[in-house]
């Protein structure tokens, strides 16, 4: 989330809203939040109600919820999706930013 955290004015520069979803309760995920100042909108969900929607997968063995990223637009659809294979796989900024551009371009 350190990434996210430096990153996170290049996604607000492209007038994307940034929601980290996570297996917390509400409490843990507030105290996390508050402690670590986080600038983007975080989400607990420990019933996995949102993963489960999502497609998020899960692998007791790789440490519970492994990482997704997706980007939906504002009618709601997934315009992009990744899934990673492990805690560490997760796209560049760059990749998801060309995406955003993308979307913006489309709207034009």
């Amino acid at each position: 989330m350190a990434q996210l955290r430096q990153d996170y004015q290049q996604f607000v520069d492209h007038r994307a809203e940034v929601v980290v979803v996570g297996p917390d309760d509400a409490r843990a995920f507030k105290d996390y939040w508050q402690r670590e100042s986080l600038p983007y909108v975080g989400l607990a969900d420990p019933a996995h109600a949102v993963a489960r929607q999502y497609g998020q997968q899960v692998n007791l063995l790789k440490m519970g919820r492994l990482p997704a990223l997706m980007v939906i637009d504002k009618a709601g659809l997934v315009r992009y999706k990744h899934h990673g294979d492990s805690m560490s796989d997760i796209p560049p900024t760059r990749e998801i930013l060309a995406v955003l551009e993308k979307l913006k371009q489309e709207a034009s």
